[in-house]
């Protein structure tokens, strides 16, 4: 089964830039709405996608540093790397459906 892994400012390099196997990444805090009610959507994302891709996620408010580095301006915003680069960015509460969808065109 698939998880999502909370990581830090202190892991992101290892854990997201330097892996050559994408990575989405959501950047959320727990006191945003739209945060909480992605978490699910990034769970099942997870299991879905589990042989594809990782899904972690980011505290802006207790990790700062890659929030800036990436110019995080709204959260929840899901971040898609490959190879340590962007592939794609979604911003707001999205639906499976649709992340699926979004996520499919970017991995190919």
């Amino acid at each position: 089964m698939g998880k999502v892994v909370e990581i830090t400012d202190a892991n992101f390099e290892k854990e997201v830039l330097e892996l050559k196997s994408p990575v989405l990444v959501d950047f959320w805090a727990s006191w945003c709405g739209p945060c909480r009610m992605m978490a699910p959507v990034l769970d099942q994302v997870a299991d879905k996608y589990q042989s594809k891709m990782e899904v972690k996620k980011l505290n802006v408010d207790d990790n700062p540093k890659y929030a800036s580095k990436f110019n995080i301006r709204s959260i929840p915003t899901m971040i898609l790397f490959k190879e340590g680069k962007p592939l794609s960015q979604h911003i707001g509460y999205i639906p499976l459906d649709t992340l699926a969808k979004e996520l499919d065109k970017s991995l190919g």
